[in-house]
């Protein structure tokens, strides 16, 4: 057996690790090792501690709790907003806490996508998210006959990545908005941001991004790179909870667009109760905002934020890729583990936070991971994502991982199960 192949290695890099107290931070349950991050982070203690400090505030002070106590809540959105802006490479009015991803696509396609003569279409790709694809051809049932007919698909070539050339190659005269993802919600493939929105811009298009696999684990540069606009969930790598606020990314250039979808919480913070009719949009980001804020999923927001304040973006990309490359060197390193294909990009920079396998009986492969107490990420028909989160994953946690699959697979004990998908997968 090789020195790679041995708990002693993982725990000697656990050592040498400098976010290992992190993981103190997080509810971990013991006998479980967690690596769904991608899905939902972990609980930690400081979000806890805010949604109680915010509840606090509404015992205390009732209607007041508006304008006054520790965190506001009149203007809650914005102070994340600018805690959100640093982990995007954003100015702090550029963004803003709200909504969620679905909502926040449906306020940007209304406001972004105004289809004129022969600009009428709207590029996405084959592998991104569903609800990128409803939102889309929800908006062009709106403006056209059907939503189908001004929607342009660009495929994979492989059925898990995409070409960044063909994207490019999609984009003609006739198109109006590019939206694609960041990340690639199943094989993790990391799109060039900056490359994409060059080629959009020199083209006249204006071009968005969906975050949500890439935030808290990728650094960005939007507004450097010059994307127009992007969201994101705030549940998955930024640990914010169940259900927790989004948020949504509007260049600069751009604040001077009437948004497509006003709401009173848009409006402009010292004429929000004058309660005119007349809508007066609020500053920067701000005005992207629609109803009022959901206080008690945001608050967890203050505490997971605090995490990556003091942590850094960068080291903890560090840790993910040397997490990932860990696990697929085990992976590898195994004759029982080397029957998975991996499908996500081995190069760094084309790599997301998590690794996606595929396996013909994967279904009921993490069935028996659950059982053995190691929680995946399953995706039909075939797909297993592991995501080794840096704040409070591991290298033995990966080590775990990897020898209880290779356990699985050497005895088999995954055809004690169906390999069908649960209803919740």
């Amino acid at each position: 057996m090789s020195q790679l192949q041995t708990l002693a290695h993982a725990q000697a890099l656990d050592e040498k690790d400098p976010l290992r107290p992190y993981a103190t931070e997080f509810y971990k349950k013991d006998g479980i090792t967690y690596v769904d991050g991608n899905s939902l982070g972990l609980c930690s203690k400081r979000a806890e501690q805010a949604v109680l400090s915010v509840f606090a505030m509404w015992k205390q002070h009732g209607i007041d709790g508006w304008g006054e106590g520790t965190y506001p809540w009149f203007t809650l959105s914005e102070r994340i907003g600018q805690a959100l802006a640093s982990l995007v490479g954003a100015h702090p009015d550029e963004v803003i806490a709200t909504g969620s991803t679905t909502s926040n696509l449906h306020q940007l396609l209304a406001t972004f996508y105004r289809p004129e003569g022969k600009r009428t279409k709207i590029v996405t790709d084959a592998l991104n998210f569903p609800t990128d694809f409803y939102v889309i051809k929800s908006h062009l049932r709106l403006h056209h006959d059907d939503g189908q007919t001004h929607l342009r698909v660009v495929e994979s070539q492989d059925g898990h990545t995409l070409c960044e050339d063909d994207i490019i190659a999609a984009m003609d005269e006739e198109v109006a908005v590019v939206l694609l993802s960041s990340v690639l919600y199943r094989s993790a493939q990391r799109l060039s941001l900056k490359k994409l929105t060059d080629a959009a811009h020199a083209r006249g298009i204006i071009i968005g991004f969906d975050l949500c696999h890439s935030i808290g684990s990728i650094p960005h540069t939007l507004s450097a790179d010059g994307v127009d606009f992007a969201v994101w969930c705030t549940y998955k790598h930024l640990n914010g909870g169940p259900g927790s606020v989004a948020g949504l990314y509007v260049h600069r250039r751009h604040h001077d667009r009437m948004p497509g979808l006003a709401g009173w919480f848009g409006s402009n913070k010292e004429k929000q109760f004058d309660m005119s009719p007349t809508f007066t949009q609020g500053d920067g980001a701000g005005a992207f905002q629609m109803g009022t804020p959901h206080l008690l999923s945001l608050a967890p927001l203050i505490g997971a934020l605090e995490l990556f304040a003091e942590v850094g973006l960068e080291a903890v990309r560090e840790k993910s890729l040397k997490l990932t490359d860990y696990f697929l060197a085990l992976l590898a390193a195994f004759p029982e583990t080397q029957v998975f294909t991996v499908r996500t990009p081995i190069a760094h920079e084309q790599r997301g936070g998590h690794i996606y396998l595929e396996h013909k009986e994967a279904a009921r492969i993490c069935k028996a991971l659950k059982q053995a107490g190691v929680i995946p990420d399953y995706r039909a028909p075939s797909g297993i994502r592991i995501a080794p989160v840096a704040l409070y994953n591991s290298f033995t946690d990966v080590y775990t991982v990897v020898i209880t699959l290779r356990q699985i697979m050497k005895d088999k004990t995954y055809e004690r199960f169906s390999n069908t998908r649960e209803v919740i997968a």
